[in-house]
């Protein structure tokens, strides 16, 4: 039996010795890239290893053209997984500190690439530490198997595709940052507010409950049904600031047994870039340059 999206705190340490699971730490903090690192190595889950979002989840950053997160070529994710012992027949568990927000990241590129056994650790760090279970300091490793990639381009929306969605009333799109930021009300990280014209907000926090575990995927199928209303998953895009947590809410409609979407990877900060493609605020839609 694979784990495709979820899996809890009692089950993975039923697996913690087996040789055929490969367990990642995905911990990280905008404000302080290097913070997850030093978590990890000061206690994490045994048998963990670690993966830093910016040198090993993300591509090469070219100001005024990517985001701030861009995909990295496959071939760099090839060698990583490799490296980290992941083969096809491997089951990957990722968790963070954070809800699920920085490992729904790995979980997707894996399933980008075709590896469709890899599920996030539902509550994290937090969960697990809070239940008294066993942790690790220090750094670990594994033996390195020949991971193949069996590349999904279906689950990737290009800009020119959001472009093409702003007249297409049968495609979907959707905002998975807060109210605030999707209202252009608070912009903490992007130099211009808003979002793109005609796209739904969607906090991926509402996904979790007052714990920090996902909700029932009966509950979260609920509300994607509403966000969707009677557009097909596979004609929704989801983006967020820089296509980071927007896996969040692609991993919460795949739990609710809705399947996939698409997610634009170069979100909000990658649609910026470019002076001439249109914002709203408020409602307000206007071209960032003069």
């Amino acid at each position: 039996m694979s784990y495709r999206t979820l899996i809890s705190t009692e089950i993975l340490q039923q697996h913690l010795d087996d040789p055929a699971w490969v367990l990642v730490d995905c911990r990280f903090a905008l404000d302080d890239p290097a913070r997850g690192e030093r978590a990890y190595e000061q206690g994490h889950i045994p048998g963990a290893l670690y993966a830093h979002l910016e040198r090993d989840l993300t591509g090469m950053i070219i100001p005024g053209k990517t985001g701030r997160h861009p995909l990295p070529p496959v071939e760099h994710l090839v060698e990583r997984f490799s490296a980290w012992g992941i083969a096809a027949t491997v089951q990957v568990v990722a968790y963070d500190d954070s809800g699920g927000s920085m490992a729904a990241r790995l979980w997707w590129l894996l399933r980008w690439l075709g590896h469709e056994a890899v599920a996030v650790l539902d509550g994290g760090w937090p969960c697990w530490r809070a239940e008294g279970r066993p942790f690790r300091r220090g750094r670990e490793w594994r033996s390195p198997r020949r991971f193949v990639p069996h590349l999904r381009s279906e689950l990737v929306a290009s800009v020119e595709d959001v472009m093409a969605a702003l007249s297409d009333p049968h495609i979907r799109l959707i905002d998975s940052r807060s109210p605030e930021r999707y209202r252009g009300e608070r912009e903490p990280i992007d130099p211009v507010a808003g979002h793109i014209p005609g796209a739904i907000c969607a906090p991926y926090l509402e996904n979790l409950d007052a714990r920090g575990r996902f909700r029932p995927a009966a509950e979260l199928r609920r509300r994607f049904e509403r966000i969707l209303g009677d557009v097909p998953p596979s004609r929704a895009i989801f983006y967020c600031g820089s296509g980071v947590t927007a896996a969040h809410n692609l991993l919460a409609l795949a739990h609710a047994g809705l399947g996939d979407a698409r997610l634009y990877a170069g979100s909000w900060s990658e649609w910026i870039t470019d002076p001439a493609r249109p914002i709203e605020q408020s409602g307000n839609v206007k071209a960032l340059g003069p």
